[in-house]
């Protein structure tokens, strides 16, 4: 059996950060964009399922290639065994400190 990667990508999309799994990830030829293909999801015969995970599922169900802006990928890691797909809120900025603003971000 051959070794087969799997990567875990964490990236900002208008105000959630979005943390998703796939075998494959590469540079773009469209600058500035990272191509990311055959998504992974957790298993649908699991007996708790994951709301979030759902959504992702459902948001990237028929989608063959994503393109991410470089500037909103915050990590990306090549991981032994996929994870669960997760969505989550940034939290409000306190105080006087805030993330640099880029297109896409309230």
């Amino acid at each position: 059996m051959s070794y087969q990667p799997a990567y875990k990508v964490i990236f900002q999309n208008g105000g959630q950060v979005f943390e998703v799994f796939a075998r494959q990830i590469y540079q773009s030829d469209m600058w500035g964009f990272i191509e990311i293909e055959e998504f992974l999801f957790g298993e649908r015969s699991a007996i708790l399922v994951d709301p979030s995970e759902e959504k992702l599922k459902n948001e990237f169900s028929g989608v063959r290639r994503s393109y991410i802006p470089m500037h909103a990928i915050i990590r990306i890691d090549e991981v032994e065994k996929e994870g669960s797909a997760k969505v989550s809120d940034i939290p409000a900025a306190e105080g006087n400190v805030a993330s640099f603003p880029f297109a896409g971000m309230p």
